[in-house]
């Protein structure tokens, strides 16, 4: 795996994950099918009763590598070396982080692609400094951890939609990734038979900048697909402008009655790119 996010390499998977405890082998293949990658979460979704049993049958498993994510749990506890030491004996090479909030944090992650979690309010913070870490592929934000951190008991507002403080922390790891040159992955929409707001999310994900979105049902992961696809529309629009471009030869232009400049024609090729 070489990718190193939308300005240092292609996003290596597409833009549905989908978790998946990693004590219930018998639904991983399922899970991998359905999905573009699958996230083998050996932390929140997982009692600590059976992490042993967890860590058994992710080393026994058979995945296709390229495809598997694996969440550890946090760095500092038990649970975290017994964790990298199951996934030693795997093919699996790319981690997910959860609570990282320092670059010390990802000391014992020099073998692996890591995706830093970055959903407590230090980890918020220290976000552009994670991001930049060498071993670091991207960064993925979470709402309810984020808001336990603080003190606060909802990330959403009576209407489902997020809190300021939530947005606040979904930007500024959105834009510390993409400043250092990494991927950003978008939170879980924990209400699975809400589809049309996991819709509304998803498509604003997409058009903001994050690369993929995670999801805890394989309800949600068409949704997500048809969010971060262009529409005929858009993609139309991305190819005739691009071609009027080439055809201008440089410099501002008008077309459709509109000013293009560097900025929409860099609009245009992430349209191309998502399609």
């Amino acid at each position: 795996m070489t990718a190193t996010g939308v300005s240092g390499g292609a996003f290596p998977w597409g833009p549905a994950l989908l978790f998946c405890p990693a004590d219930r082998p018998d639904r991983y293949a399922k899970a991998l099918e359905r999905a573009d990658a699958v996230i083998l979460d050996l932390e929140d979704a997982v009692d600590p009763s059976r992490r042993t049993a967890a860590r058994e049958a992710l080393a026994a498993s058979e995945l296709d590598p390229e495809r598997v994510i694996v969440r550890v749990n946090a760095a500092g506890t038990d649970d975290h070396d017994a964790d990298l030491a199951a996934l030693d004996v795997t093919p699996y090479r790319a981690v997910m982080l959860p609570k990282a909030e320092r670059v010390a944090d990802l000391a014992g992650l020099r073998d692996y692609d890591t995706i830093a979690l970055c959903e407590t309010a230090a980890g918020v913070l220290a976000a552009p400094d994670l991001a930049r870490h060498d071993g670091v592929i991207a960064l993925m934000w979470g709402a309810e951890d984020l808001v336990a951190s603080i003190g606060g008991s909802s990330s959403r507002r009576p209407d489902g939609t997020y809190r300021d403080v939530a947005r606040a922390a979904r930007s500024a790891v959105l834009l510390a990734a993409a400043a250092a040159g990494r991927a950003a992955i978008d939170t879980v929409h924990l209400d699975i038979g809400d589809l049309d707001g996991l819709a509304d999310e998803a498509e604003d994900a997409a058009a903001v900048g994050f690369a993929a979105s995670a999801c805890i049902h394989p309800s949600q992961v068409e949704v997500i697909r048809r969010a971060f696809r262009p529409s005929e529309e858009q993609l139309r629009w991305a190819q005739e402008v691009l071609a009027a471009a080439e055809e201008a030869g440089g410099g501002v232009f008008r077309f459709r009655g509109g000013m293009v400049d560097g900025p929409v024609l860099e609009h245009a090729r992430g349209v191309l790119r998502r399609s």
